[in-house]
């Protein structure tokens, strides 16, 4: 037995390149809590994005259940991480911090086995097909224009950006991302629950009509189920509604799809118990014939990305994007709208920059 000699976890905190916001939030920095697993002489990465207070938990309660089992059995430690949440509850902080310790035994266990990860899995596609996302609502349009030209000029074709703080003044914008891409990309729009029910429905008939927008991410609360359903009926034909990236486990993902709430389900491995959580719900899509979109965290979910049939895609959010690609030694190119995965590095197929991410360090 190849056992998980030990849980290491460490935090850094990155400030955005300028001040983001998007409907509901505003921020200046991004707080990334870092998870190696190792068993012998080999180590496992994976992360969250999170607040200290998930690293605490990785600390204090996930790695003391963790070390000393099976380094293959990783659904036998994924049962006992969330067992042992059941009085801090395995929502929020606590599905974060299982996420990053799934998220490291899985690239832990495809090292052991000289694999690359999507290998390990199965793959069913060579690449994942992405989306840039970005368009804070903190942005100029010339900011705007920037960073949608810098992506097109890449080979993205197809775009998200943010509406919904300044409602009156959305439809300019989505005008001038438009003019950007030109009249052949994919346009989508994240409200991040900014709307109520009935400007929603207004925003989704004048996105529509004007920009063709083709994709309405969590234009209301995810608890309004009944009222997500309500815009389904009732918008446009050729708008989606997207939503799911706050479910922590399963039966969110159950409950949404069984309330007919959205066109296309969204899951994130950084905060949905992991890998191992983001295979359950991508099963669940399968036999609910939906398609499933990943959000945030673009390597993270590079190589389960290719091996999940229901995925239509997967998001290059600006934030990730930047950390990512500093701290990773191995993160792709984009080609075609796509990230490949290089089957020729074990696990998720990158290194961890330590000297670089030293000086975002954060004690907890």
């Amino acid at each position: 037995m190849m056992k998980i000699e030990e849980i290491n976890v460490t935090a850094y905190t990155v400030p955005t390149d300028f001040p983001e916001s998007d409907g509901t939030l505003c921020w200046g920095q991004t707080t990334l809590v870092l998870v190696q697993a190792r068993s012998g002489d080999t180590i496992g990465l994976g992360y969250t994005y999170a607040d200290l207070a998930t690293a605490k938990i990785v600390r204090d309660s996930l790695a003391p259940v963790v070390v000393g089992l099976d380094a293959m059995s990783i659904p036998k430690a994924w049962q006992k991480m969330r067992a042992i949440l059941r009085n801090q509850g395995c929502q929020g902080a606590g599905a974060m911090a299982v996420s990053a310790v799934d998220n490291a035994l899985w690239d832990l266990k495809a090292r052991l086995c000289g694999l690359s990860l999507v290998e390990l899995l199965g793959a069913c596609r060579k690449s994942l097909p992405i989306y840039g996302s970005g368009g804070f609502t903190s942005y100029t349009d010339d900011q705007l224009r920037k960073q949608f030209e810098q992506w097109r000029d890449e080979g993205i074709t197809r775009f998200k950006m943010k509406v919904g703080r300044e409602p009156e003044r959305d439809r300019h914008r989505v005008r001038v991302a438009r003019e950007t891409i030109g009249p052949e990309a994919e346009l989508f729009v994240d409200a991040n629950s900014a709307y109520g029910r009935k400007q929603a429905l207004d925003a989704m008939e004048c996105f529509s009509l004007e920009c063709d927008v083709r994709w309405m991410e969590q234009p209301l609360p995810p608890a309004d189920r009944a009222g997500m359903r309500w815009l389904r009926e009732r918008g446009p034909a050729s708008m989606e509604i997207a939503d799911g990236e706050y479910g922590y486990d399963p039966a969110y993902f159950r409950e949404m799809i069984e309330a007919e709430a959205v066109d296309v389900v969204m899951a994130d491995a950084t905060r949905c118990c992991g890998i191992s959580g983001l295979l359950k719900i991508a099963a669940l899509c399968e036999a609910a014939q939906l398609p499933l979109s990943t959000h945030c965290a673009p390597l993270l979910h590079l190589h389960p990305g290719c091996a999940l049939p229901p995925l239509r895609h997967a998001e290059y959010f600006h934030d990730h994007i930047r950390i990512e690609r500093l701290f990773f030694q191995g993160f792709p190119k984009v080609t075609d709208s796509a990230l490949a995965p290089d089957l020729s590095a074990p696990g998720i197929g990158v290194s961890f920059n330590s000297e670089i991410a030293e000086r975002f360090r954060q004690n907890f």
